[in-house]
């Protein structure tokens, strides 16, 4: 063994396994937000959770999304992301 190397056993490579498994689990549960996002979908609109490529809900009309999306958004105390038909941002609501 090369000087200044500590002798790690089997035991200890098993614990910093464990270790490093649970903290990554907790970390991804806390990363993990509720904020709603109005989007446009195809000749509608769409209502998607933060993260996801499925969509939540689809509707005819603009209004009808953003009232879906704060009705989780208030759930979830998380925010709505209104977006514009070109899909840039339009306003934030905040339901912390």
């Amino acid at each position: 063994m090369p000087k200044g190397k500590k002798s790690t056993s089997w035991i200890d490579i098993i614990i910093e396994l464990v270790e490093a498994f649970f903290k990554s689990s907790r970390q991804s549960k806390r990363g993990r937000s509720w904020h709603q996002h109005v989007v446009p979908y195809d000749t509608g609109w769409a209502v998607r959770r933060e993260g996801n490529k499925r969509i939540t809900s689809k509707h005819r009309r603009q209004d009808t999304a953003i009232r879906k999306a704060k009705r989780l958004a208030r759930k979830y105390k998380a925010d709505v992301i209104i977006h514009r038909q070109d899909g840039t941002i339009r306003d934030r609501i905040n339901y912390d």
